[in-house]
């Protein structure tokens, strides 16, 4: 069934970028849903690409997608097969011709995540990860890196956009944060950020204020390449709460433990 759902997952996210790639560096229509978060019609195109994939292979099965997600009650999605989807991870990136841009797709059973696939639009790579198979890229298995100690690591982080009244506090968490390690990236697609902690290029990986369609392939692609994700509680909520820690197993203590200072709730 796992093989089954990766599958499906890759193609839905293959059909989506291949949207995103045509209309890259087109003029497109861009609207607001709220303060500094944006759709344009190239989130809508490769949703429904990604999502005619979804309904052709699998009729009948319950999808979250961030286009059209509304309201979703956590009960309500931990049981059964649920797609978790992001047509268009970085839309602010991608307005601007930033090229750090991705499809996102997962497939959860009973609420955990079981395939998910990351495809890089613009590098044109895809990582995929399946529940007990392991995490890999273009075919190459993907472990995470083995520094250890922080003042060698890098760390890629997210800022709170949607809430810019968190910066104060986020900054001190920054700070502390920065001051103990060798550098801090902030590249706006959190799903590529947690490929990229899976395939080496980073030791970890904080953000807030994110949602499932954010996190879920990306969560997993952590886990299967031998890292470990958390809240920032440090417990295993992290998919409905919107706050991550992802890391080597040898930074994410001090990275929790961090956040769950200055963010004791998310």
């Amino acid at each position: 069934m796992k093989d089954n759902l990766l599958s499906s997952a890759r193609a839905a996210a293959a059909a989506g970028a291949r949207v995103l790639e045509a209309m890259w560096g087109r003029q497109i229509k861009v609207e607001q849903k709220q303060a500094f978060d944006f759709v344009t019609q190239a989130d809508l195109q490769s949703q429904a690409a990604v999502l005619g994939v979804i309904r052709e292979r699998h009729p009948g099965t319950a999808i979250l997608a961030e286009e059209d997600a509304g309201a979703y009650p956590p009960p309500q999605a931990r049981s059964g097969v649920l797609w978790v989807v992001d047509p268009l991870d970085g839309t602010t990136n991608y307005i601007h011709g930033f090229p750090h841009v991705a499809v996102s797709v997962a497939a959860l059973v009973d609420g955990l995540p079981v395939a998910g696939v990351v495809r890089d639009v613009t590098r044109g790579e895809e990582f995929h990860a399946v529940q007990g198979g392991g995490a890999w890229l273009d075919g190459q298995p993907l472990t995470v890196s083995q520094r250890r100690d922080p003042a060698d690591s890098l760390l890629l982080t997210g800022f709170p956009f949607r809430d810019k009244g968190r910066i104060g506090p986020y900054l001190e968490l920054f700070r502390e944060l920065f001051m103990q390690v060798a550098g801090v990236r902030r590249a706006g697609a959190a799903a590529l950020d947690l490929a990229y902690v899976a395939a080496g290029r980073a030791e970890g990986f904080w953000e807030m204020g994110l949602k499932p369609w954010d996190l879920a392939a990306g969560i997993l692609l952590v886990e299967e390449a031998g890292g470990k994700v958390s809240d920032f509680a440090g417990g295993q909520e992290t998919l409905w709460r919107g706050d991550v820690v992802a890391a080597v197993p040898a930074l994410h203590g001090l990275m929790q433990q961090a956040c769950g200072r200055f963010f004791p709730n998310g």
